[in-house]
């Protein structure tokens, strides 16, 4: 039973999100020495669930659109995807409860784009702008939401509401520091949708799914996939040059080297089985890398 929940929900792709959360979450020990444990734990557990919860839609709707076989009825399967939804709905208004009205909104936008990725009319996964919703929403909001969270007050964004006047205002400073911090998980993860979706060209194509590969070519969509890595890398020489990584920080461009490596197998080969794969550890290899120079920053 917890064997097909996992396949289900396919739990070996919550790295995706794993990975981000643990950058915002070294970056704000780092930037603000300070974490709140209920918040975190909140906005993990709602995280989890709605990252399995859209995994969940996406495998459900798949059985009616190309005959794809669940690991249970489709009964099972639908109160299973309504569970996971329930908790991750229930513990974001706990966590709006504790923190206000920005995480409201943005939590609202992450939720809607999750349903709306492989849910509706026209779905985002089956556009050619998988890559830049997966890359923005999983590499972006989920370390700004974790920094957020737990960064003190007007560190980020914070809104003022007096004498019917409504102010929101911005901290344009540390907002572009962590914009450039996350660069690497947005390259990275929105890598791990690219390369999905040139594994799956062919299939997709049966299916009247439209990606971002159909359009450019693989061979276009190979040069993207290594050209987005070599922007993730371009970003961390930027935080050393700007102040954000120490001088030692450029140590994190020794992981080019195997990425490198992965990104040569790639092109030989385009295969969901034998080299999609080498598209999560490279991301892993990537964010490693930054978040060991942001913990070597903050002991040092």
């Amino acid at each position: 039973m917890i064997q097909r929940f996992l396949n289900y929900i396919e739990i070996r792709t919550k790295i995706a999100s794993l990975l981000p959360f643990l950058l915002g979450l070294t970056y704000v020990l780092y930037a603000y020495q300070q974490i709140n444990i209920l918040n975190t734990l909140l906005f993990l557990t709602s995280m989890l669930s709605f990252d399995m919860a859209t995994t969940a839609l996406n495998n459900y709707i798949d059985v009616k659109t190309n005959g794809k076989l669940l690991d249970f009825s489709q009964k099972t399967a639908k109160q299973i995807l309504y569970f996971l939804l329930f908790l991750a709905t229930l513990l974001g208004l706990v966590l709006v409860f504790y923190t206000g009205v920005i995480v409201l909104a943005l939590g609202v936008l992450c939720f809607g784009v999750g349903i709306f990725y492989t849910f509706g009319p026209v779905p985002i996964s089956r556009m050619p702008l998988g890559e830049i919703f997966s890359g923005v929403f999983m590499g972006l909001f989920i370390p700004f939401l974790v920094v957020f969270i737990n960064a003190p007050d007007e560190s980020l964004i914070y809104v003022t509401f007096t004498n019917w006047l409504l102010q929101v205002s911005f901290n344009t400073l540390d907002l572009l520091k962590l914009g450039v911090v996350t660069i690497p998980a947005i390259t990275g993860i929105a890598n791990i949708m690219l390369a999905n979706n040139i594994c799956d060209l062919d299939d997709d194509v049966k299916v009247n799914r439209f990606t971002l590969p159909y359009y450019t070519g693989v061979k276009n969509a190979l040069n993207i996939f290594a050209a987005l890595y070599y922007l993730g890398f371009a970003a961390i020489i930027i935080m050393v040059l700007f102040g954000l990584m120490p001088i030692y920080g450029l140590i994190a461009i020794v992981g080019l080297i195997p990425i490198q490596r992965n990104i040569f197998k790639f092109r030989k080969q385009q295969s969901k089985t034998n080299t999609f794969p080498l598209s999560v550890q490279n991301l892993v290899i990537l964010l490693g890398r930054v978040d060991q120079v942001i913990i070597l920053q903050d002991s040092v």
